[in-house]
Formats: structure tokens, C-alpha cells, sequence
């Protein structure tokens, strides 16, 4: 029997997740885990990378994304579950790794001149942010994944990767590393409450563990259609109305074109649609919630299923390395 196709993929602790998390990320993660023999990790060494400085909050946000994520449905007996630092192979790849990787493939990466751009707030000139994409090469292939789930501007770091095994594999004259794949994902754009994209740094985001007050609150900020001023005034709320297009992922298309037929007859105003609009986000997220209050009760159970997944992905991060030292130092 032909083993399954291995997909590893992490996410960095900078804060709690939001629904563009949820509809983005976990929703995918969740069926690649029906399908793929998947690894996922806290990258909390990525999180250093840019935020050195501020590394007090990445424990407590490290416990909060896995509770996330369990309670999302992230499967434990499907998925290997793990935080990267744990497992201190990745440090030991990556230092070979940056031995063989010309800096002059990290400097023309595409992501890194917008990073430095975007986060001009912080000092970034530092190797370990120039090397980060190295680091991530490590974590890819040190189990071997064949796929990696990415949205399209991720696509430079998954060839960049491919070089590095390429690299390794023609200097040591092995075999080691296979070339892994791009697994491109058609991720639904979330809308803010502002109408830009769902962003913690936008402060427009709908958080998984807001309470449902919380999200009331959220949703009845969110901008409708402008031209339509009064209830009575007809409307149409597939012209420039932000709460719509939450709508999109919530309703069923029946429930979407009754609500379209009635926004432009007026027979439903804004106000009332978007209390439809967030209860039926709260519906969705009670279990969440309810998951998510069973774990942060039973703290041992965060750390039974922590630990297993630690020993399925040190073991195999052994076996890599192993390979790694024999190829290159022949013992």
C-alpha cells in the first residue's frame, strides 16, 4: 500500500486568530488532514524573526493558537501537532542549510523587500531575518513533505526551497531531499469590519475567542450600502456592501438571493440584516467555543496531545538528520 503524500504547514503566535484565519487557513487544513499525512507547527522561531524584541507574548500566544486550533477541528490523531523550537533538529538543518544558500537568493526574495517595507517599524537588518526563509526550508524538508499549502505571493519560498534541496543533493551527490510541492489553496477573502482584508494589524478582525457580544458589536459596525440611506430607499447589496460579502460565508446561495431580493425591494433593512448576519456567525462559532472551554479546562490534555505530537515529529526529525550527518560528513 503506497504511503500518503505528507503536507506540513505552521502559522507564527503574533496574537489570536480571526475568522480570515478560520475561512483561510484551519477550513483547509482541516480537509488537506482527511487526505494528507499532515505536520503542523507553531512557528515561534518565526516569530523572532520580527519580533525579537516583543518575545514576552509568544508563549501565551503559542497555547492560545493550539487551542485554536483543536477546537476548529484540527485532528490530533490525524495530524502530527508540534511547536517548532521543541523540536531542535530544525536549528541543526537550518545551520547546515545556511552553509550552502547564497545570500544573494535570499536578498532578491520578493517577500523580503516587502517585508522590510511594511514593517519599517522595527529593525529588521539582521541575519536571522535575511536567513528566514532557510529556516523554512528546514522545517519543509525535514519531513520530506511533497506538498505545502500556500497562497500565491508564498510561491518564491517554496522554489527557493526546491534550490536548497537541489543544492544539497547535487553537492553531496544524494538523494536526501525530494523537491517539494506547491499546494495552492483558492483562500476566500474575509472582509474587516472596515472592508480592507481581516487583519489584527488593521484592528478590523472578528476574533475566534471574541464573545458573542463581542461579535454583535463587530458586525453591526460593518459598512452596508451607502446609497441606501433609509430603509424605506431601495437597495443592493452586491454593490459595495462590506457585511455581504461575510454574508457569502454564512449563508446557503437560497438564503443569499432571498436576502438580495429583499435589500432591493426594502423589505429588509441594514440594521436587521446584519443581526441575522451575526447570529448566524455565532451559531458557527459556539462550538468553537465550547471546544475551546473544555481544553482550557483540562490543561493536561493540551499537553498529552502536545507531547505525542512532539515524539511522532522528533522521531522523524532524527531519522532526517541522521541521513543528513552521513551524507555530508560520511560517518
Amino acid at each position: 500500500m503506497a504511503r500518503k503524500k505528507r503536507v506540513l504547514s505552521g502559522m507564527r503566535p503574533t496574537g489570536p486568530l480571526h475568522l480570515g484565519h478560520l475561512h483561510g487557513v484551519l477550513e483547509n487544513w482541516k480537509r488537506l488532514q482527511e487526505e494528507y499525512d499532515c505536520f503542523f507547527f507553531v512557528a515561534d522561531w518565526h516569530a523572532l524573526t520580527t519580533d525579537y524584541a516583543r518575545s514576552r507574548s509568544i508563549s501565551s500566544n503559542t497555547r492560545r493558537l493550539l487551542i485554536d486550533w483543536l477546537s476548529v477541528g484540527i485532528d490530533p490523531q490525524k495530524a502530527t501537532i508540534f511547536i517548532q523550537s521543541e523540536i531542535k533538529e530544525h536549528a541543526e538543518l537550518y545551520l547546515l542549510f545556511s552553509m550552502i544558500t547564497p545570500v544573494a537568493w535570499l536578498e532578491r526574495n520578493p517577500t523580503y523587500k516587502d517585508m522590510l517595507q511594511q514593517l519599517s517599524d522595527r529593525e529588521l537588518s539582521t541575519y536571522g531575518f535575511l536567513g528566514y526563509p532557510v529556516l523554512q526550508a528546514a522545517d519543509i524538508l525535514m519531513y520530506k513533505a511533497d506538498k505545502v499549502p500556500v497562497g500565491i505571493d508564498q510561491l518564491p519560498h517554496i522554489e527557493l526551497t526546491r534550490e536548497i534541496a537541489r543544492r544539497f543533493n547535487y553537492l553531496y551527490e544524494s538523494q536526501v531531499f525530494p523537491l517539494p510541492e506547491a499546494l495552492l489553496s483558492e483562500a476566500p477573502k474575509v472582509p474587516g469590519i472596515d472592508g480592507r482584508k481581516m487583519s489584527k494589524s488593521f484592528g478590523n478582525a472578528i476574533f475566534l475567542n471574541d464573545s458573542a457580544e463581542e461579535v454583535r458589536k463587530k458586525i453591526s459596525q460593518m459598512v452596508t450600502d451607502v446609497d441606501r440611506p433609509r430603509k424605506s430607499d431601495p437597495g443592493d447589496p452586491e454593490r459595495r456592501c462590506v457585511a455581504f460579502n461575510l454574508h457569502r460565508l454564512y449563508f446557503s446561495a437560497e438564503e443569499l438571493a432571498e436576502i438580495i431580493a429583499a435589500c432591493k425591494e426594502a423589505r429588509l433593512g441594514c440594521v436587521q440584516c446584519k443581526r441575522e448576519l451575526a447570529e448566524r456567525v455565532i451559531k458557527a462559532l459556539e462550538p468553537i467555543w465550547e471546544r475551546a472551554r473544555e481544553l482550557e479546562s483540562k490543561p493536561g490534555l493540551l499537553e498529552e496531545i502536545l507531547n505525542e505530537g512532539q515524539r511522532r515529529a522528533r522521531d522523524f526529525a532524527i531519522q532526517t538528520m541522521v541521513e543528513v550527518r552521513q551524507t555530508i560528513f560520511g560517518s
